[in-house]
């Protein structure tokens, strides 16, 4: 590009036939309104980075409209793994130095605790400790121990799950010294981290008219710097808002009817926090829909039907580019929505299918990873298989192996079957190739149904009264992996 001194000013030419340049030339600028000083070369320095300064900010911009656009998880404030699924929710360690294989017979047992109740929960971390939630005959009770697996305090939670399926529901969520909780009847509780001590509590059903579902509220609690995010499902309320510190309502945002129906209620399926466009959206499930709203005010921003057989949703929503994928059994394909930015400032999210698929995994979750999801299908055993994230495509699948819960850490899938076996996995491109396995415990009902947790170096797997801690270290690796 080439400056030079006009007698009225300067006129700017460019060699380059390029949009950028054919956007922008010629253009002169007055040397007397700028001011400048009447050196040639300085005038031309000067203006030069003015001119390019004119050049690029509408890149600028373009680039800062696109990234605003693109879809994200909002993480946990908190380091670690202080919630469902990780800091993001979406099943993904960042640790790195982990086997790559294993030993016969797995990775070494470090320690196992029993006595942590009856439940599906999964464990949480912070403040140098973990949080289990389990039921205990009649009572449901939040417990902590330190990280060698020392007990060090419990606290009750309201009533147990008595009915079919019995056991503890919803995992604790870490954030700021204190840990929250969901029971399986609604009671939202907020104790101290470090003695048990409970602050304040909240009946979800009961102060916004809900009623309870099939098989227990499975929420596990979204937690922001300043907010507690939960699904009543109720006569008064979809979604509420509770202050994170004294438990009053922040916002509610309406019920969902359909006609003149009863108000829907809750789903079994725990949310994510996603940014998209400029906005903070919770997109989450009730019993027959998924849905998005916006967290700041809890304004409903779209709906997709979603009945099943059994009003089960029961996977959560799994974030892939600018889309959202859900799934369940017995039920519609499972679908990518894709998220459509609001046409103005008070318009709202739109959203567009974009794809179908069989896969419709319950419980166990979907992990998002190089462009492809993976998850096990539901009826009978199961069988696990890679998608195309882009297409919807099945890559290829793996029926022999039994329907799970997994997680997805250096390269690898951990997947926990719900017949007690653990297995490691590696997408080897067009098949699923077996890096490891152990028993992890034999059981009967098939319920091992807790997911898998991976912290520090170690992974964590519960089964109803016991958890278990594997050094899954690599010891051979390189400092940061």
């Amino acid at each position: 590009m080439e400056f030079r001194i006009a007698d009225r000013g300067l006129r700017i030419f460019g060699s380059a036939r390029d949009e950028l340049c054919r956007r922008f030339l010629p253009v002169t600028f007055d040397l007397k309104r700028l001011a400048l000083p009447a050196s040639p070369k300085l005038v031309s320095l000067a203006l030069g980075v003015v001119v390019f300064g004119a050049i690029i900010t509408p890149f600028q911009a373009a680039a800062a409209d696109s990234a605003a656009r693109q879809a994200s998880l909002i993480a946990s404030p908190e380091p670690g793994w202080p919630q469902f699924r990780g800091p993001r929710r979406d099943g993904i360690s960042d640790e790195r130095g982990l086997l790559q294989t294993w030993p016969e017979g797995g990775p070494k047992l470090l320690w196992s605790v029993t006595g942590v109740g009856r439940g599906f929960s999964s464990p949480t971390f912070g403040d140098g400790r973990w949080y289990l939630t389990g039921d205990f005959g009649e009572d449901l009770y939040v417990l902590a121990h330190d990280l060698d697996g020392k007990p060090l305090w419990r606290a009750k939670n309201g009533a147990s799950w008595l009915n079919q399926y019995q056991g503890a529901r919803g995992s604790v969520t870490y954030s700021a010294g204190r840990v929250y909780h969901q029971n399986a009847h609604g009671r939202i509780a907020c104790l101290d981290a470090a003695k048990g001590k409970e602050f304040w509590s909240v009946d979800l059903l009961q102060r916004f008219r809900g009623e309870n579902i099939t098989w227990g509220l499975s929420d596990c609690l979204i937690v922001d710097e300043r907010l507690v995010y939960a699904t009543a499902g109720g006569q008064d309320a979809l979604l509420v808002a509770l202050d994170k510190i004294t438990g009053a309502v922040v916002w509610q945002s309406a019920p969902l009817r359909e006609s003149n129906s009863s108000a829907e209620t809750a789903g079994y399926a725990p949310p994510i926090l996603v940014r998209f466009a400029g906005r903070r959206l919770l997109i989450g499930c009730t019993a027959s829909h998924l849905f998005c709203a916006d967290a700041d005010t809890g304004k409903l921003q779209w709906l997709r039907a979603r009945p099943t057989s059994y009003s089960v949703l029961a996977m959560s929503p799994v974030l892939s580019g600018d889309g959202v994928f859900m799934t369940a059994p017995f039920g519609p394909p499972g679908a990518l929505h894709r998220l459509i930015a609001p046409a103005s400032a008070d318009a709202t999210v739109g959203v567009e299918d974009a794809w179908t698929t069989k896969l419709d995994t319950a419980q166990g979750g979907v992990v998002h990873v190089n462009g492809r999801l993976f998850g096990s299908y539901y009826p009978r055993r199961g069988g696990w298989a890679a998608l195309d994230a882009a297409t919807g495509k099945v890559l290829y699948e793996a029926p022999e192996l039994v329907k799970g819960a997994a997680i997805f850490a250096d390269s690898r899938l951990y997947a926990l079957c719900e017949d007690g076996w653990m297995l490691l996995l590696r997408d080897a491109d067009t098949q699923f190739e077996g890096k490891g396995r152990f028993r992890f415990t034999t059981l009967r009902d098939r319920d091992a149904w807790a997911h898998p947790v991976i912290l520090d170096g170690r992974l964590y797997l519960r089964y109803h009264d016991t958890l278990k801690c594997y050094d899954v270290r690599d010891a051979t690796a390189a400092p940061g992996g």
